[in-house]
């Protein structure tokens, strides 16, 4: 027989050399092959599956009181030299199966638990023979035992056998003295025997004996397995057949219990057939006791339902029940101050009895019936007729209260005397009835339409008489003279413009109209809305703005909004807002209308006094305007954009009258000089800019655009108009309008971007005019020079000075004629600029530009002469810059 690998120490020592470093000790090392299969499946070894050679080694290591245990595969590589390949921890050992598929049983697979998620089949390995397996089986089961204190699950090998095995294959046993405290036994392999030495068996000592005692019996060896087994079960059913055979021994002793039986048969029987008569009799009464119970309950529930339906009766009837006290306020009671608590709790109870005989309150089969029907009928006539009554009455109150106030002239401003409308003490009148006006809109909503209609008609008499009298008196008691309205036209005086009277008392008298009437507009126009039952949010919130730079008093004997009532259908509000929203706007333009045109007829009186003014007014208008963004009913709103419609339209009046004054200009005889407009615009701008008030920056900004676009264009045409002295004419124009508005181009963008545009044209109109100037007096040089440069496009510049016209013969006549008593040329060209300028301020700085042009060109003509004459001399640059310094 073969040696075994697991004996082979030269394999142990290169196993143990490919683990040095480690601090672990081989226990042993077999060599196996290698395949690929899966758990309960046979495989085949095919050309994908072909058995690597590897080398299995248990190693163990000792950490303290605790060893650990390691299978490593080792494989070869490529010189031959084993290094590790896997590791597998032995407490994570589970499952030992041998392979069904191989008939040697040499194949077998190790599961490990930690590996059981991984969709890798595990590896198969496959010993040399049976001897092999089980020892490196043995060596495995021993050590899990000794360390882990159990041995994994085995599958397909039969653990006896193995057993047997172990006990044949360690006849020699050698205990190792040196064993850790604690620790595994190692099991020892004498080398010079080759023999299995195993320090603990799979049985234990007992089990062993018995074992042997029990072969011993039988005389049978320990391969007779398959005889034995045979025999056991012969002798089990020996056994079988003589307890069989005991029992029929005892017939006698069966018999009798079987009488004993049957007579306890036959008294079941007849205790059966008694229970069976008692259960016949105990149905009867049962059935007579339920029919009595039955009886009983009906009676008992007829007697409860009486009950209820006699209450419920009395609860009918006293719901149909009217109030003697209560009708009589309904049917022809007053609605005098002292009486309006009676009425308020006959309307209170007349929606609570009309809401408790509908379905929802009222149960429907009682709906249904004819008195309720009856009594349902009755109580709505009594409504209608108290709606009829309650409504006429307030319609011929409210008409009444104002005619009172409107016959007394005290409540209105007189001559001399300027009178703040008040009317805290109709508020209070009217929220004497406020309570009605809910209970009213509860019984039929259809009734404040009406009411509403009479309210605004007489309440509107009311502000407009008011408003009329109020604007009357302000402008006559306003004194303040009458400034131009023609500002731009050329044909006026100079001093038209420039004296204009302080106008301020228009602004602050268009002012006191606004904070006197809007928040009183605003107070009546929330008065109104809960005082006629509109279900919407609260028009100036507490603490809002009211007229754009105050705030609602907040006093509670001034709160005209509070009436002191509650609201009786809040759960109904949600849907109704936006309907009562329109309604209320509706109503408040009746309420409201008409107001408008005493406020228009205070802005055109202070338009005809000052057209200005509509600056500041536009900026008041602004503030009062965003003041209002919290008005949930828009006509005070509406009224304040007609109001800046009407200013910004009156400005636009005086806007246009202004640009054709100006355009009339070109109407004119021929202009020279500054245009009049030009420094009237910069005084108009200044007056404009000192009414600016909050948001009217933008009113003005584009009156300056479309009055400069204007000036613009009509002093090109002025200049058009005549060529010859087009540019002289615009030069000092452009040049006076930045003088004259310097100041005003440095705090506003508008007119600073204009500014800037001026400042252009008058460098364009410069240019050309001192271009014009240097050529009239130096033409014949300068045209000499262009030509030059003309040539130089087409030919080389050794060329150019033979051709015709360009020779140096030509070049001493042009130098002569033009700069033989250059300065006296200098002096006519000084001449011609002064006489041509009107504005003598302009001539310095224009007489230094004619000189640093001249220069520029005179230094073009001589590099031109040098580059293309260099044997001719003209006077030098240093010489002519020389000559006009001294100039």
């Amino acid at each position: 027989m073969a040696k075994s690998s697991a004996d082979d120490e030269e394999l142990r020592r290169a196993c143990a050399a490919a683990i040095e470093g480690t601090k672990q000790e081989i226990t042993m090392s077999i060599r196996v092959a290698k395949s690929r299969g899966i758990w309960a499946k046979s495989s085949k070894l095919g050309r994908g599956h072909m058995a690597k050679p590897r080398v299995l080694a248990i190693s163990t290591k000792a950490k303290g009181q605790r060893t650990t245990a390691l299978l490593r595969v080792l494989k070869y590589s490529t010189g031959g030299v084993l290094e590790p390949a896997k590791l597998y921890k032995l407490k994570h050992l589970s499952k030992v199966e041998v392979v069904s598929n191989d008939p040697s049983g040499c194949t077998f697979m190790l599961g490990f638990d930690n590996l059981r998620s991984q969709s890798v089949a595990p590896p198969q390995w496959t010993m040399r023979n049976v001897d092999d397996r089980n020892r490196l089986l043995l060596c495995i089961f021993n050590i899990c035992k000794d360390v882990l204190g159990r041995i994994p699950k085995v599958v397909g090998i039969d653990v006896v056998e193995m057993a047997l095995w172990a006990k044949e294959n360690t006849p020699v046993i050698s205990k190792q003295p040196g064993i850790l405290q604690d620790g595994p036994v190692m099991a020892a392999v004498a080398e010079r025997d080759m023999k299995v030495t195993v320090e603990r068996e799979l049985v234990s000592q007992v089990e062993e004996e018995d074992m042997e005692a029990l072969l011993g019996t039988y005389v049978m060896g320990i391969g007779e397995a398959e005889a034995f087994s045979e025999r056991l079960k012969r002798e089990l059913q020996a056994l079988e057949a003589a307890n069989v055979h005991a029992i029929l021994e005892n017939e006698p002793l069966i018999n009798e219990v079987l009488q004993g039986l049957e007579s306890a048969t036959n008294c079941v029987d007849d205790m059966d057939e008694w229970l069976g008569i008692f259960n016949i009799k105990l149905r009867h009464m049962r059935e007579d006791i339920e029919s009595i119970e039955t009886r009983n309950n009906k009676l008992e529930m007829q007697s409860v339902n009486n009950k209820s339906l006699i209450e419920e009766l009395d609860k009918l009837l006293e719901r149909l029940r009217i109030p003697s006290e209560y009708a009589a306020s309904l049917t022809g009671g007053s609605f005098d101050e002292a009486r309006m608590l009676q009425n308020i709790e006959a309307c209170e109870w007349l929606a609570n009895t009309l809401r408790n005989l509908e379905v929802p309150q009222l149960d429907r089969s009682y709906a249904n019936t004819r008195s309720v029907r009856e009594k349902r009928g009755e109580l709505d006539k009594l409504r209608n007729n108290f709606v009829k009554r309650a409504s006429e009455f307030l319609r011929n109150y409210f008409t009444s209260l104002v005619d009172f106030m409107i016959s007394d002239k005290s409540y209105f401003s007189q001559r001399g005397q300027l009178k703040r409308p008040d009317h805290a003490d109709l508020r209070y009148k009217c929220r004497t009835y406020a309570r009605l006006l809910q209970h009213l809109k509860s019984l039929d909503k259809n009734c404040l339409g009406p009411l509403r209609k009479a309210y605004c008609s007489s309440l509107n008499l009311l502000l407009r008489r008011e408003a009329r009298e109020f604007a009357n008196e302000l402008r006559a008691s306003t004194k303040a003279s009458r400034n131009p309205t023609v500002w731009l036209d050329g044909s006026t005086g100079s001093n038209q413009s420039a004296s204009s009277a302080d106008t301020s008392t228009v602004s602050e008298a268009y002012a006191k109209m606004l904070t006197i009437f809007i928040p009183l507009l605003v107070d009546e126009s929330s008065f109104f809305a809960h005082f006629m039952c509109f279900e919407v949010p609260a028009l100036v919130p507490p603490g809002g703005l009211a007229n754009g730079n105050k705030t609602i008093p907040t006093d509670d004997d001034n709160d005209d909004d509070d009436l002191g009532i509650m609201d009786i259908d809040d759960n109904d509000n949600a849907g109704k807002k936006s309907a009562d929203l329109q309604a209320l706007n509706e109503s408040l333009h009746d309420l409201l209308d008409g107001i408008q045109e005493d406020f228009y007829a205070v802005v055109d009186w202070a338009y005809k006094i000052d057209p200005l003014r509509c600056i500041s007014m536009h900026g008041i208008t602004e503030r009062y305007i965003s003041g209002q963004k919290a008005d949930a009913a828009g006509f005070v709103r509406i009224l304040l954009d007609d109001l800046e419609n009407r200013i910004s339209t009156q400005f636009s009046r005086f806007v246009d009258e202004a640009c054709h004054q100006i355009e009339r200009n070109e109407r004119n005889v021929r202009q020279v000089g500054v245009l009049s407009y030009i420094p009237r615009f910069a005084t108009l701008a200044t007056r404009m800019e000192q009414y600016i008030q909050g948001q009217s920056r933008d009113l003005v900004d584009q009156a300056y655009t479309k009055f400069v676009t204007v000036m613009f264009v009509t002093l090109d045409k002025i200049a058009q108009a005549d060529p010859k002295y087009a540019d002289i004419l615009l030069l000092e124009n452009y040049a006076a309008f930045q003088n004259s508005l310097y100041d005003l181009a440095n705090v506003v963008p508008t007119l600073a971007k204009f500014y800037h545009q001026a400042s252009e044209a008058y460098e364009q109109a410069c240019t050309r005019f001192i271009s014009t100037i240097i050529l009239y007096q130096f033409e014949r040089l300068f045209q000499f020079a262009r030509r030059i440069e003309d040539l130089m496009y087409t030919i080389t510049p050794e060329e150019i000075p033979f051709q015709l016209g360009l020779s140096k013969m030509d070049l001493r006549k042009v130098v002569k004629s033009s700069l033989s008593g250059v300065d006296k040329s200098i002096s006519a060209m000084y001449k011609r600029l002064q006489k041509n300028l009107t504005s003598e301020e302009l001539l310095p700085s224009l007489w230094d530009k004619c000189k640093k042009e001249f220069l520029d060109k005179y230094e073009s003509f001589a590099q031109l002469v040098a580059k293309i004459y260099p044997t001719e001399s003209i006077p030098a640059v240093s010489e002519m810059r020389d000559l006009l310094a001294s100039m």
